[in-house]
């Protein structure tokens, strides 16, 4: 089975996404929408040699012990982050193109406020946003515009290392996990004594790694992280809800003291060709942090309403603002309109 076919189709066709899964066909993401590139269905023994004969024998022998495995791929000239899982007792692979180039912040729709948040010296800014939805690549954008912009000493956790940076202003430490650290919360811990000025923390996937997020943004970093979550108000609700009950308290206080903003988007289909991003951004002005320390999480979204000299939009908002300037269908408006408990209601 010549497997490299596929990642070529995938540069070829511009793809988000390539799906290699056992006793079916292939598929690509394609602009949103799942594409079939071929008629037979893939046989699970020569997906599997194929598979493995991509990865080194470490990596083999962590798949067939674990079931999962994340890693990074370079192949037909493309960057790939790639998911290997087991399906059904088959093998199945999820691998997402990462761009060879980081984009400009130009290009993926920074406005004022994003390069403003750029400059921050301190304090926590989340990118939340489902699966595919850009978190990666507007976090690359922000590490690439301090890199360009001032000397600092950038460390970044990942799983797998995505965006390879090309240091300018900047020293960039890139540490991956499993090859060069065990787990995101010891590699933040660590980070605190290797004299880092800006930390990006790939995701905050539990309760250690938010934590230890927390502690490194309270004491004087400026850290970056996602969270897969739909809203501003989701984000901080997910995160409380992280902890036990006689700790919510104490996170609320935190949050409200480190948080700078939160970042939430979306992927749409753009009129006649590729795609936008649309943004809720919620930042943490007096009044937000006040309803954060009261635990009044549900009036944020009339506070990011009525806030719009501050920076902040919400994602009904920005729908609108795209709608209105023909960069979007009418109706990729209403659709995505139309799940407000997602979206939220405010305009």
């Amino acid at each position: 089975m010549e497997i490299k076919k596929y990642f070529e189709l995938a540069l070829a066709k511009n793809a988000s996404d390539l799906h290699l899964v056992s006793g079916n066909r292939p598929a690509l993401r394609i602009l949103g929408e799942l594409e079939l590139i071929s008629p037979d269905n893939l046989e699970p023994k020569d997906l599997t040699e194929a598979i493995f004969s991509l990865m080194s024998k470490e990596d083999i022998d962590y798949f067939k012990k674990e079931k999962e495995l994340d890693f990074a791929l370079d192949i037909a000239g493309g960057h790939f982050r790639v998911n290997l899982h087991q399906q059904e007792g088959q093998i199945g692979l999820a691998a997402r193109i990462v761009p060879n180039k980081i984009p400009s912040p130009k290009e993926i729709g920074f406005d004022e406020i994003l390069y403003q948040l750029s400059h921050l010296n301190q304090g926590l800014i989340l990118v939340t946003g489902p699966s595919g939805s850009g978190k990666s690549t507007t976090l690359a954008a922000l590490i690439n515009l301090i890199n360009q912009e001032r000397r600092a000493h950038i460390i970044t956790i990942e799983d797998p290392i995505e965006f390879i940076f090309q240091e300018n202003q900047s020293i960039i430490e890139q540490r991956e996990l499993g090859r060069d650290t065990h787990s995101f919360h010891e590699a933040l811990k660590r980070a605190l004594r290797q004299d880092p000025n800006v930390i990006m923390v790939g995701e905050m996937r539990d309760l250690e790694t938010i934590s230890a997020t927390l502690t490194a943004a309270e004491t004087g970093h400026f850290v970056v992280s996602t969270l897969h979550t739909g809203t501003a108000a989701e984000t901080i609700q997910r995160i409380v809800d992280m902890f036990p009950a006689h700790r919510q308290q104490q996170i609320l206080l935190q949050l409200s003291s480190v948080l700078r903003a939160i970042i939430c988007q979306q992927l749409l289909p753009k009129k006649n060709g590729g795609i936008i991003v649309a943004r809720e951004i919620l930042i943490n002005t007096p009044a937000v942090a006040n309803l954060i320390r009261e635990a009044k999480i549900a009036h944020l979204p009339q506070v990011i309403q009525t806030s719009r000299q501050e920076g902040m939009m919400t994602m009904a908002a920005c729908l609108k603002q795209l709608y209105e300037k023909g960069l979007i269908e009418k109706q990729v408006y209403e659709n995505r309109l139309g799940n407000s408990e997602t979206l939220g209601t405010y305009y």
